[in-house]
């Protein structure tokens, strides 16, 4: 079977991002981060991240295609103008890039961010007359594994992991495209727990690398902390009370925090977000009993979150499937391009009203 050429977008977030695909196999993935502009904050600002997303996404796009070209001369990049978020005033001018199909991100995510890449593909989609894909983020996720992967598809049913800033979320997999949500945080995500837990050790901002560092120096067992909901028999997570546990701790040694103590609340928190992983995946394992896993999200480049979850799938001989790349676990435009593939091989998700395709913040499952 041909595989389709995907341009994907996505602008979800604080890194606005464009890739190319043919069909699993990944043509070019550039990624633009707002890390610095939002560190200051201590998180994400929605205007501020609407406003670079705006600024980058002419040269994200157009570089994307421009490396795609490096492996194949079927695409061009010259003189594509940004839209600023407004479909309407959207002035591109490119001789027609060879592409089947261009896929978007529209939720789950920010407003404001959503907004500008969906009008930039809206914008392509007319001009062009390609097919649009609307492509749920967390989907994406779910898939990242599957980029580059040769051969057939990992074993069904599956169980998906997922873990970001935003959500960690238990998913089963009856098939590709075919989903049922199992479990989900009832309160903070375990990445905004990890931020929320360096900003009250006064690290910086992102959260999860510092810790991840800082952990490896610390004793986990040094400092007792709860592990969420792991007497709950249903499959959520909750992290705001370790968040909270954690706080308390922090505020007993008072104002001046020492390096061991630093090192050691790291590990322990840490330890205790895996155990919730771990606890959940293996209670969903002997529910449903699947035939591999999938792990996906920013907050699963952490070795240690991996490896924890790697044990647990070697304990119940199940194959754990993981992105190939570290740009593939925080959020890029290559695991949509992956997703709205076989979303066109099946014909599914092909927007018929594109001038009327809106953001959805809330999407789900």
């Amino acid at each position: 079977m041909k595989q389709p050429i995907i341009l994907a977008i996505d602008t979800s977030c604080d890194e606005t991002c464009a890739a190319v695909s043919s069909g699993r196999k990944i043509l070019s993935n550039v990624i633009s981060s707002q890390i610095n502009i939002h560190k200051e904050y201590g998180g994400v600002v929605p205007h501020l991240a609407k406003r670079a997303h705006q600024e980058k996404i002419e040269f994200v796009v157009k570089e994307a295609l421009s490396r795609a070209a490096a492996q194949s001369h079927k695409f061009c990049a010259r003189n594509l103008s940004p839209t600023h978020g407004r479909c309407e005033h959207a002035k591109i001018s490119c001789a027609e890039p060879q592409i089947d199909a261009i896929a978007v991100t529209v939720g789950p995510g920010l407003a404001p961010a959503l907004e500008v890449g969906i009008a930039f593909a809206k914008n392509l989609s007319l001009k062009y007359k390609k097919s649009l894909i609307a492509i749920n983020h967390m989907e994406g996720h779910l898939l990242s594994s599957l980029a580059n992967m040769e051969g057939s598809d990992p074993s069904m049913p599956a169980l998906g992991l997922l873990a970001s800033g935003g959500h960690t979320q238990l998913v089963l997999v009856k098939s590709i495209g075919h989903y049922q949500l199992l479990g989900e945080t009832l309160d903070d995500a375990a990445g905004e727990a990890l931020d929320k837990l360096a900003k009250m050790l006064h690290l910086g901002y992102p959260g999860g690398p510092i810790i991840e560092q800082l952990a490896k120096q610390g004793n986990p067992d040094s400092i007792p902390l709860p592990i969420p909901l792991q007497h709950s028999p249903d499959l959520n997570f909750s992290f705001s009370g370790l968040k909270t546990a954690a706080m308390y701790k922090i505020k007993s040694v008072g104002s001046v925090l020492t390096v061991k103590f630093t090192h050691n609340m790291t590990a322990a928190f840490q330890q205790a977000i895996a155990k919730s992983f771990t606890v959940k995946l293996q209670k969903a394992i002997e529910q449903y009993q699947p035939k591999s896993i999938l792990l996906g999200g920013g907050v699963f480049s952490n070795l240690y979150f991996r490896a924890q979850i790697r044990s647990t799938a070697k304990q119940n001989s199940l194959p754990l499937h993981l992105p190939y790349s570290k740009k593939l676990y925080t959020d890029n435009a290559a695991m949509i391009a992956v997703a709205a593939s076989f979303r066109f091989n099946k014909g599914e998700s092909f927007v018929k009203d594109i001038q009327g395709l809106d953001r959805q913040p809330n999407l789900s499952f």
